[in-house]
């Protein structure tokens, strides 16, 4: 039996990934749960699947949590920061690693250095620290898995023996809620519509993603980590249907593609079996339902946040930090209210151009980047949120 850890499972990729254990439960020990905030239904999870430890991230829910598992004294219950790392740190052959941003990056290091196969689920570590994760993973003897869609689907056609004939990679993209919306009619839209995704169900921060399409800039970064592909052969594409995942194209003219329905079970389920196939609890793709498949070119000028990637690519790892850590602080502001829409757009622009672009040496200097594009993003927003409440008081 495999030993699961599941780091950020009160998500949507964990409440999926939960799923998919539930189905092969036989086949599974829990060893740890976490979560940010959600307690209660961290409790259900840790109960239900019989997990060794529960942790919740926010500390002040710490009582709530203890309190809900009293009947369960098997269950060991730990909150704040460092509990977390501390039960990405314990021995899983499988872990799961789906908590949202950067507060992922020290985790998802912890689970890398105990070994077993690990699956990477948010796009965030990868883009600020790709290459200290890499060289990690491979220090250690840990298997990176992505479940992220696009890039599973990358995985699941990539062939290895033949990457010296592989064109190009090419990165599937929804397009979101805004796909032809004019821009002139993007500046009006609210938090409502851009968590509005058309296809998937997924939390707030990646649906806003979506919809500006940095969920895609992201991914052609993390495709260059991952795959170790020059960002000459990484391609973006967007196809509204959400059925072809990605695929890549080969030297001979195949462009070998992985479909399936908008499901995050199914590559979740390839993750855990892996090498194996597994049987899935999630949606079946049905041929005979697909009236049409259609792909269509990103409009960089509605969508400037996939250009922007290639050029931080470029620019050199620091700038990948701080276009994520801006991005991060925008969103984190446009759903509560403060920013508009476009706004998240101009922001990241605007921390990026006043940037330095330093070599990135470790993990330290990683985070020291982080929060200086952080600390620059939230004050760029302050000012622009003081000049709109002036104005609305006059």
């Amino acid at each position: 039996m495999k030993t699961i850890s599941i780091l950020g499972s009160t998500g949507s990729v964990g409440q999926s990934t939960v799923k998919v254990l539930q189905a092969q439960s036989d086949s599974y020990n829990v060893q740890a749960l976490t979560a940010h905030q959600n307690w209660e239904l961290l409790a259900e999870q840790a109960i239900a699947l019989k997990a060794k430890i529960a942790a919740i991230g926010d500390e002040k829910y710490y009582g709530d949590l203890k309190n809900a598992l009293t009947s369960y004294p098997d269950i060991e219950v730990a909150a704040g920061e460092q509990a977390i790392i501390e039960a990405a740190s314990r021995s899983a052959d499988w872990t799961m690693v789906a908590i949202v941003g950067m507060a992922g990056l020290h985790p998802l290091m912890a689970s890398i250095e105990q070994g077993g196969i690990v699956a990477i689920a948010n796009k965030e570590p990868l883009v600020a620290a790709g290459e200290l994760v890499l060289k990690a993973a491979q220090q250690h003897g840990t298997r990176l898995l992505p479940v992220d869609s696009e890039h599973n689907a990358i995985f699941q056609v990539f062939e290895k023996d033949n990457r010296d004939n592989i064109e190009k990679i090419i990165l599937t993209a929804s397009g979101g809620p805004f796909r032809t919306m004019p821009l002139e009619e993007m500046e009006k839209v609210t938090t409502e519509q851009a968590l509005a995704h058309p296809n998937w169900s997924m939390g707030a921060k990646i649906s806003i993603d979506s919809a500006t399409m940095m969920n895609k800039a992201l991914e052609v970064i993390e495709a260059h980590h991952l795959f170790n592909m020059p960002v000459t052969q990484i391609d973006v594409v967007v196809h509204p249907q959400s059925v072809v995942h990605s695929m890549v194209e080969y030297s001979d003219g195949s462009i070998l593609a992985q479909m399936g329905a908008s499901d995050m079970c199914t590559p979740i389920t390839y993750a855990l079996g892996y090498p194996k196939r597994i049987n899935s609890p999630g949606k079946k793709l049905d041929l005979l339902q697909m009236k049409r498949l259609d792909f269509e070119s990103v409009d960089s000028a509605r969508f400037p946040f996939v250009g922007m990637a290639y050029d931080a690519i470029h620019q050199g790892a620091s700038a990948c930090i701080t276009m994520n850590a801006a991005n991060e602080v925008a969103v984190k502001a446009f759903l509560n209210h403060k920013i508009a829409f476009l706004d998240i757009y101009k922001i990241v622009y605007q921390v990026l151009e006043s940037a330095s672009h330093d070599a990135i040496t470790n993990l330290e200097h990683v985070i020291m980047v982080d929060n200086i594009a952080r600390q620059s993003a939230e004050s760029i927003i302050d000012s622009r949120y003081a000049k709109i409440i002036k104005s609305v008081s006059q």
